[in-house]
Parts: C-alpha cells; structure tokens; sequence
C-alpha cells in the first residue's frame, strides 16, 4: 500500500515538473516577441527629422534633376520642359501613421503660366525609373501597371482624361495612378473669416502644406506663409496603407515633380516628418530662405530697359514729388508743444488710417452725436474702433485731451478700454477697444436679433453697476459719466457689459465739488435736480435707475407712441407695482425664462434709484451690495415720497441743439466761472430716441427711426 503511494507520488512530481517547464517556455516565447514589439513600436516613436536647411545630403537620395541650390532649397525642376526631378529620405520608415509639414514653392516662368505640379509622395521603392514627366508629375505613367505609390499632388494643369473638374489650380490625393481618388481647388479655411480662401499654387509665394495620417484617415491642409495651421483640412480620406503596400512593412518617403510643354521651378524651402502621432518640429518662418525667381527678361532687353527709364525719369520723379506732397498732406497732423506730455498716448493718423483702410465704408460702424466711428485692425492683431470727433476751434482741446489721457488710466473690467487719441487740424480721433456684439440697446429693441436672456441681462447689469462703483469711488479722481443708459452699454465678445461713450465725463477730486459742469445727457435718464444742482454722482445713479428699468421692462424711458399710462417707464412700473403685478412690466420677449424674485428685485432697485429726491437714492457701493445679495433692499413702498414720480427737466428753447448727426441739450452752468471742460459743450452723444425733450417754447419729438447705430466710447 505505502509502496504503491509513493510511486503515484512520484508520478504527480514528474508531470507537474514537466508542466512547469513548459510553461515556462511559453511564457520566455512571449516575453521575447512582446519585447520586440515594444522596441519596434519604440523604433516607430522615434522616427523624426526636419530639414530647415537641405545643405546637408547624407540623409537624401536625389534622382534626375533634383539637386540642392548653395542657399540649401531643395529644386526638384528648374524652369526647363519637360523635367523629372525626386527626392527621398533615403532611410525606409516603419509607421502605421504619420505627420509632415513641408513649405514649398511653385515659381512659373516670366510671361508664361507654368505647370505642372509636384507630389508628396509615399513610396514601396524609390526607383521610379517607369514615371513619365508633364500629367504624371515624375510619379506615374500612362500604364495602369504603374509603382505602389500614395502622393499627395499640387497640381496646375487641368487634364479632363482624368476627370479632373477641378481647374488647373487644385490638391489632390493619388492611390497607384494619377487619378484622384479626393480632389479640391487650392483654398484654405480662413478661422478669422469663417470660410474658404482661395489660393494660386503658381504664385511664386511659398505655400505651407500639412499632411497628417492617423492609421484610417489622411488629412490635407494648405495655407500662405503667414497664416497658420488652419482648423479644418481642405481634404480628408480613408486611406488602408496596408492594402497600397500589402507586402511591404517599411516605407519610403519624398517628393517629385516634373515639368513638360508647361514649365515651372518646384521648390522645398523647409520639411518636418514625424511618425505616430507626435507633432512636426515648429517652424521659424523668419528663417526661411528666399524662393528663386528666375531673371523676368533676356540680357538684350535690359538695354531697353535702362533706355526706357531714362526716358521717363523726368516723370517718375515728378509723379514721386507729387505723391510725396499728397501723402505728407493726406496724413498731416497737428502737434502743440504742450502735446508732449502725452506723446505715449497718440497715435499717428497714418496708423489710423490705415487701421481702419482710408476709413472706408466696410469698417464704418456707425455714427452719433460727437461723429462717425470706424473699425480697424491694428499690425499686433488688436481690433480697435476709432471715433471721429469734429471741433470748430481751439477752446478747451488742451484739457479734453488731458481727459482722454486720465480716462486711459481707469482700469476695470466692465469699461471700455480707451487706448489714446490723434489730433488733426479740425478733427480729434479717439481709439478705444472694438467691442464686437455692439451696444445693449440693438440687443433689447431690435426684433431681428434674439431676446438677451435674462441671465446674461443681470450680469450686464451688476457689471455696469461695478464700473460706476469703480468711477465713484476707486479712481484717483471722482467720475462722472453723464450719459448712462444702454445704447452706450457696449458687449464684449462673451457679452459682457463694458460701460463706454465718455465724451460727457467730467473729474473732479474726491471731496471736491461735483456740480461745477454745465446740465448735460439724454432726456428720460437726466435727474430732475441737473437744472439747478448740477451733476453729481447722485445724477449717475439716477440715469442707472432707469437703465435697470430699461433692462428689465426691455422698454425705452419715454414713449409717446403708447397709451398716456404707458408712456413714462417709471410711472408705469410703480403703476405695476401698486397693482401688486409688478411683473407685467417684464419685458415680453423674455417669456418665462427668468426667476420672478430677480426680476422684482431690479425694477424695485431701479425705482429706488431714479427717486427724485437725491438724498433718497442709494449709493453705487449699495446698489452693488444690494444686487449681489449681500445688503436687503430697505423697507419701501410704490407709495414712497419720490418712488415712480417722472419729472421732465425743463429746457429753454434757445438751448436746444439741433444738428443733422443728433439732437441734444446743455443747460446753462450755475456758475459763469465754470468752463465746460470739453470742446464740445451742448452736444450730446446720442439722441433722445422717441423721447420728449420739454421747453417752455415748444415740444421736439424724435422717431425711433432715426437712431443710429455707433461703437461708442
């Protein structure tokens, strides 16, 4: 019994070891091959190279008549007929994707148009030995036998027998034949514009070209020099590298061209290769070389070239002079010496006007009271808009300008950034920051745009609420705005609320007097107290009121168009009110998408800052603490001394301004002493839009009609 135990025990021992060792050679097996997968995957990482300068060949084969120019440009052709020219990295790359980014040049001949193309080109082999030149680019042959080839063509010849619908100008994607199997005409998607952009191969310019394959799909992307990677390729298609090249596990990669009855010069001016999906090396444009631009006439002719300009230098040079006077007369400006000071913050107008080209009609944005205003692009990129401000004398300039330079300094998120000023000989320019979804108002009273929802309407709120906080209280010197209300809200591209139009702003110290100014502003915003007070920061509160109603009720102040109950904003809210139906003076475009609670507050709020008695109005730090929910409204009712009363301030007729660009008022100052601090005294910068402006003579109504549209600042 033990013996037989003991026999069956060691049976048991001799399989499990013969097991084990098996196992373990199996397990040795795949080590080793996942070992060599990992260093051929390693192997395929690693594989990148750029050549900003082809000076160095050691890494290049070149065939026919591609060879490297002493500058180190790569030419595949010269302008010669009927040319081949090929150059490949001469080491085969293992990769199941890949990245290139190459700039090239396709230079016609002087007087001729040029062809034919060139072709990045994915290789089995680098003997083409059996392409043919012209249509066939150096890569294919009019065989259907042809190499196992993948090219990506700039091609400038059209050739119907291939079905080519795209014109002589146009990228494509070749599989074995010169027979696209993706086509497109040369263009670039323009992210700054939105579309396509076309382009000419045959430019002579150098052109950047991206080809990215990702193991399914190969992608197309060609630009000018200066534009970048644009976001969308002009080709992409599904491409199986393994059922071009089934045998082979390693590839060639290149470029050839070719030239026939049709010439032209092929350039590589600069190549990045990369594979897996690591980007290509980065590109300094600045370091590119020049592209070779064959001579444009025979020697013989430059005889009668100089024998031409000599003829005509008497011309030239007086065509010259005038142009000089024109220009130093088109761009002259005026300078003061005590303008110095302020040198950092001027522009030049040549600047300007070529910002905004001449000031033409595409940039024109709009205009209003204090003049026409434009759109431009500055050379770092920034979008600016510039005012024209025109001025009949030299009284006052020196302190508007010392303003704008103040204004400069204010620094918050919800202004309008002014960057500085021009001055001409009856013209002042002032630069601010474009604001590209223009101003509150077309937002709340255009019935072609859509609805502002109410939550982007409260941020713009307590965003303007915040900048006149700011103008109050934490600038060096206390200002005023003057004119709040929402066409001179502006929204930035995250319609975001930035506070602009200046043009009425007026400093003064903290702690000084405030109501030393002349009565200016727009009817229906302006405190009953301006006539006899004078502004104060009391008077920006007040027009603040009114904008909140306005935001909210999506209404403007006056409206003599409605029912009489109607027609005054404020009475009709606290009318609202007191009916205990505060929300039917909600704005109706609004619908339901807004919480009641927030709504009341603002209107309740706005009623309380448009109080006609100025001592009953709350401070901008407590509207801000009252909007952020960190200060309870105070205890008040539609039936409060001064809540929902409209007092209309009453003018002179002879004070009353009439222009073609706006109607506007100033009051006279209390105090002859005072200048006003701007040269544009008595003008406002908008129009009382279907407003009533009271005088003891007479009644001026002006049309919503008639409102412009401006950039204002």
């Amino acid at each position: 019994m033990h013996r037989f135990v003991f026999r069956e025990d060691l049976h048991i021992r001799s399989r499990l070891s013969v097991s084990s060792s098996a196992m373990a050679r199996w397990l040795l097996q795949i080590l080793i091959i996942s070992s060599l997968h990992l260093v051929s995957l390693s192997s395929q990482q690693e594989t990148r190279f750029v050549y900003e300068s082809f000076s160095s060949q050691e890494d290049l084969y070149l065939d026919a008549s591609a060879k490297v120019l002493p500058h180190g440009i790569l030419q595949l052709t010269n302008d010669s007929d009927h040319q081949i020219g090929r150059a490949f990295y001469k080491n085969p790359i293992q990769f199941s994707s890949f990245s290139t980014h190459f700039v090239c040049a396709l230079v016609p001949k002087p007087g001729k148009e040029g062809g034919h193309g060139l072709t990045f080109l994915v290789s089995s082999s680098m003997d083409f030995s059996h392409a043919q030149d012209s249509r066939f680019l150096g890569a294919f042959n009019a065989s259907a036998n042809g190499s196992q080839a993948l090219a990506v063509e700039l091609d400038t010849i059209w050739n119907p027998e291939y079905k080519d619908t795209k014109g002589r100008n146009h990228v494509g994607i070749d599989v074995n034949n010169p027979v696209s199997v993706a086509v497109a005409p040369a263009s670039y998607y323009s992210d700054k514009k939105g579309r396509n952009e076309n382009m000419t191969l045959l430019s002579g310019k150098p052109i950047h070209v991206w080809v990215d394959y990702d193991g399914t799909m190969l992608s197309v992307w060609i630009a000018p020099l200066k534009v970048q990677k644009p976001s969308r390729p002009l080709l992409s298609q599904p491409i199986s590298l393994s059922k071009i090249f089934p045998n082979r596990s390693k590839l060639f990669v290149g470029f050839s061209a070719a030239t026939g009855n049709a010439v032209s010069g092929h350039y590589i001016l600069w190549w990045s290769f990369s594979t897996g999906r690591g980007s290509p090396h980065g590109l300094d444009i600045s370091k590119l070389p020049k592209v070779p631009h064959p001579r444009a006439l025979h020697k013989n002719l430059a005889t009668w070239i100089i024998v031409l300009v000599v003829c005509v230098a008497v011309a030239v040079l007086a065509f010259l002079a005038g142009v000089y006077v024109h220009r130093r007369k088109k761009y002259s400006e005026v300078s003061e010496t005590w303008e110095k000071e302020f040198d950092a913050h001027r522009f030049s107008y040549k600047s300007l006007y070529k910002a905004t080209k001449g000031f033409s009609k595409d940039e024109f944005v709009g205009k209003g009271g204090f003049g026409e205003v434009y759109r431009g692009d500055l050379p770092q990129g920034r979008e600016i808009a510039v005012k024209r401000v025109l001025h009949n004398g030299d009284e006052g300039v020196k302190q508007f300008v010392a303003e704008v330079v103040s204004m400069e300094c204010l620094k918050h998120r919800n202004l309008v950034p002014l960057f500085g000023y021009c001055r001409r000989k009856r013209e002042l320019l002032l630069v601010s920051e474009y604001m590209p979804n223009g101003s509150l108002d077309e937002h709340l009273f255009d019935e072609t745009k859509p609805a502002l929802p109410w939550s982007q309407r409260l941020v713009v709120v307590k965003g303007i609420a915040s900048a006149l906080w700011y103008l109050h209280t934490a600038a060096d010197q206390v200002v005023l705005h003057r004119d709040v209300k929402a066409s001179n809200i502006m929204l930035d591209a995250e319609f975001n609320g930035r506070l602009g139009d200046f043009g009425m702003a007026r400093f003064h110290d903290h702690g000084g007097d405030a109501a030393t100014t002349a009565a200016v502003g727009t009817v229906g915003y302006m405190a009953p107290e301006l006539i006899t007070m004078g502004a104060s920061t009391a008077t920006d509160v007040y027009a603040f009121g009114v904008f909140m109603l306005e935001v909210a009720c999506g209404r403007r102040p006056l409206e003599p168009q409605l029912q009489p109950e109607k027609r005054h904003m404020i009475k009709w809210v606290c009318e609202c009110w007191k009916k205990d139906a505060l929300l039917d003076a909600t704005d109706p475009r609004l619908g339901d998408e807004f919480l009641p609670e927030e709504v009341e507050m603002v209107m309740k709020l706005g009623l309380l800052c448009s109080n006609v008695v100025p001592e009953s109005r709350p401070t901008m730090e407590q509207v801000v603490l009252y909007l952020n929910n960190n200060l309870p409204l105070p205890d008040f009712s539609p039936y409060t001394v001064g809540i929902g009363t409209f007092a209309p301030v009453l003018v002179d007729a002879a004070s009353l301004v009439v222009s073609s660009a706006s109607w506007s008022w100033s009051a006279p100052s209390m105090s002859s002493s005072s200048a006003n601090h701007s040269p544009y005294a008595g003008q406002s910068t908008d129009q009382p839009w279907g407003q009533t402006i009271e005088t003891k003579n007479s009644l001026h109504i002006v049309s919503e009609a008639e409102k412009p549209k401006t950039q204002t600042f």
